[in-house]
């Protein structure tokens, strides 16, 4: 007995409700058996041999006894456990099941969980209701067992096994059988995993980039295309407003959330080990209206799935990574008012002494030049002056006020010289 079928058994004995085939209510759950007791035996199939896919059936005889005092109600459940990454859709095995000695009888196949149970029931009632197996009694069944054309290439040989799903068999009372598949296939299984490429700002944002990878080994492929969705959280209740985007055809594409989950281009038909390494790169980044304000660390899961029938995940991985949210631009202080004209001082001229009232015309001049709001000026922030602003008419009015200078002295000697005469 597998791992996986174990497992399941073991699950079954303490929670019936969850494990019920074709997604049975809770309301259709019956309680567990009063006893334990009851033992199941298959016997060798007929005809013996490997099962190939679209062709022949097996049957055996499936007997369960009851060795207690009390009847016992069985509620049947084959679970098969097939050896290879595919999860089998319901028609992927044939499944019949025909009374030999009990009540007349229907059957069905169910995949509670992913998986491909057979169970059946008496005709006459619902599709869960039992058997009573008598007291020291038992029922027999003819099953029929066979492979549907599209078995998975990628799968081989399963392993099945009679127990019941009321919790109505011992422990160790479960019988089972290998069967065969053929042509025999090395079987192998899906990998997938993360690879951080870098971490860092890239321009204006603060970005992880990934690397989902995909790979399949061993003989055959997958019959569907396989579905990826990721889910991202992080440790507390702030928002993230997350921005993931996917390398699609060549271009960086955003992906939208839908029910919190972000869907992934499908790896199409045909996916196997001679596909080699598929990869997925991925970024994220914390759009503006994240409550996020420190670095934090994100956990990004991946779920795979076929994409079409039997849709129950084939495997989940997490990675962690930290990401930084986006840092706010410091405010730049201006070098000047940008309300106030720039003012720019010329070099002092050297001021005449002979007459105060020159100066005084001189000053007047440049401070009326250089305070001009309308000053023409460079775009330097510098404040400096074009060529046409004040530099060009400082030296006019400098030759202006010597010359009045000079005539001022002019004057003032022939005056001098009148009163000498005189």
């Amino acid at each position: 007995m597998s791992v996986r079928t174990a497992a399941a058994i073991a699950v079954v004995a303490g929670v019936v409700t969850t494990l019920l085939p074709l997604s049975a209510t809770a309301a259709s759950a019956a309680p567990a058996a009063d006893h334990t007791v009851l033992r199941t035996e298959m016997g060798t199939p007929v005809p013996s041999g490997p099962l190939t896919r679209g062709g022949a059936t097996e049957t055996f005889d499936l007997t369960v006894k009851n060795p207690s005092g009390k009847a016992v109600e069985y509620k049947p459940w084959m679970l098969l456990d097939p050896k290879g990454p595919s999860l089998l859709q319901r028609d992927d095995v044939v499944f019949k099941v025909e009374a030999v000695d009990a009540p007349a009888t229907k059957s069905s196949v169910g995949q509670q969980d992913g998986g491909w149970q057979g169970t059946f029931s008496p005709s006459a009632k619902d599709a869960y209701a039992g058997f009573d197996i008598p007291a020291n009694g038992k029922m027999t069944w003819k099953v029929t067992i066979g492979l549907g054309a599209n078995y998975p290439t990628n799968n081989g040989d399963f392993n099945l096994t009679a127990t019941s799903y009321n919790n109505s068999v011992a422990t160790g009372g479960a019988d089972s059988h290998l069967f065969k598949v053929d042509p025999q296939t090395k079987t192998g299984e899906l990998r997938t995993w993360f690879k951080q490429v870098s971490s860092g700002k890239d321009g204006q944002e603060q970005r992880a980039y990934l690397d989902l990878n995909y790979q399949a080994t061993g003989d055959g492929a997958f019959g569907t295309a396989l579905a990826t969705s990721l889910s991202l959280s992080h440790p507390g209740e702030q928002f993230a407003d997350y921005r993931l985007q996917a390398l699609i055809d060549g271009r960086w594409q955003d992906l939208e959330a839908k029910d919190s989950r972000y869907e992934l281009p499908r790896i199409a038909k045909g996916f196997g080990a001679a596909s080699g390494v598929h990869t997925q790169p991925l970024r994220l980044s914390l759009g503006k209206d994240s409550k996020l304000t420190k670095r934090t660390t994100i956990t990004m899961e991946a779920e795979v799935r076929q994409a079409e029938g039997n849709t129950w995940p084939l495997m989940t991985v997490p990675v962690k990574f930290p990401l930084v949210p986006i840092a706010e631009p410091a405010p730049t202080e201006p070098t000047t008012n940008p309300t106030t004209p720039t003012t720019t001082t010329p070099s002092p001229t050297p001021t005449p002494t002979p007459s105060s009232t020159s100066t005084s015309a001189v000053q007047q001049a440049v401070a009326t030049t250089t305070g001009n709001s309308n000053v023409t000026t460079t775009g330097s922030s510098t404040g400096s002056l074009a060529a046409t602003g004040a530099g060009s008419s400082t030296g006019l009015y400098a030759g202006l006020a010597a010359a009045l200078v000079a005539l001022g002295a002019a004057a003032a000697w022939l005056g001098r010289r009148r009163r000498t005469h005189a």
